[in-house]
């Protein structure tokens, strides 16, 4: 029996208009065409699904069955129907994030609080295991959106900029490098560096100052947490390197100090990396916008 999604319609349509007249008005279609598919379907069933000596037309057992069916299965179709709807129009959709930049947690959350009001409909997530094996996994599709601070040259990618900022010293105000105007490569010799529990090559601290200089610290711990690092580097435990937007609590502490690196201090840049075909998406062109805002409200305090 080969049944489609429009004899499932005609026979919920019969059973609630009570007749084929009424029904074929709902379906926008003849008198003669309903019953013509109406007749066909029987002769698939090899049975009557309708009873036609009553009125109003009422289901046989068989059509009982049928619109079971049908009350199952249809729906599913209209949900599907109008998510594509939504798809097409770009109020649904999938934004799934992954970071390399581990301090960007403490600013992206209100970003996605704010993003989740506007766009209910779209699936977020934060899919932090495959920070490592970000790029494949974003052109794999397994993820939408990845934070970096190492735009690439890829194929279908696009960086969208999002915001500069400037990776600061912080140290404990008891700490002899809190009377230097800036600190440089070599100030690090003596100091135990604090960390977020990431490779070096995504730390700030080691690819903008100590490698490039072959200096090694005396030594080095992480934390998982912004909130734990500048708990220890205000016990003077160490020191640590945060972009700046991380200051805004500390600045008006008299337990810290926080100085530029180098007389010139560095600059970086944060980017989304998206591919080609969702960047213009009107929920992610939003996201986007929001993730701007936030940053400067931020880094104004």
């Amino acid at each position: 029996m080969y049944i489609e999604i429009r004899h499932l319609r005609t026979i919920r349509a019969i059973h609630t208009a009570g007749g084929l007249a009424r029904a074929a008005e709902m379906m926008n279609m003849t008198q003669s065409a309903l019953s013509h598919q109406v007749a066909g379907l029987e002769d698939q069933a090899g049975m009557e699904l309708f009873v036609r000596r009553s009125k109003p037309m009422r289901l046989s057992a068989a059509g009982f069955r049928m619109l079971k069916l049908a009350d199952r299965i249809l729906p599913e179709i209209d949900a599907l129907e109008e998510e594509f709807i939504a798809l097409r129009s770009g109020k649904s959709g999938r934004l799934h994030i992954t970071l390399e930049c581990h301090a960007c947690y403490d600013w992206l959350f209100p970003v996605l609080e704010m993003f989740r009001r506007a766009w209910p409909e779209v699936d977020v997530d934060i899919r932090a295991g495959l920070a490592f094996d970000a790029m494949p996994a974003l052109n794999r599709e397994e993820i939408d959106l990845v934070i970096t601070s190492d735009p690439g040259s890829q194929n279908g990618v696009t960086f969208n900029p999002l915001f500069d900022y400037h990776p600061t010293f912080v140290a404990s105000s008891q700490n002899p490098l809190a009377a230097k105007e800036f600190i440089q490569a070599e100030d690090f010799r003596d100091q135990v560096v604090i960390t977020y529990p990431v490779s070096r090559d995504r730390l700030d601290l080691f690819t903008e100052v100590l490698t490039p200089a072959k200096v090694e610290p005396r030594g080095h711990r992480t934390a998982e947490l912004t909130a734990v690092i500048l708990m220890l580097v205000g016990s003077n435990r160490g020191v640590a390197v945060l972009p700046d937007w991380v200051m805004r609590e500390v600045r008006s502490s008299s337990d810290y100090v926080t100085r530029p690196l180098g007389p010139d201090p560095v600059l970086k840049r944060m980017y989304a990396a998206t591919r080609e075909e969702d960047s213009t998406r009107p929920y992610m062109a939003h996201f986007l916008r929001l993730a701007r805002i936030e940053a400067v409200r931020l880094q104004r305090g």
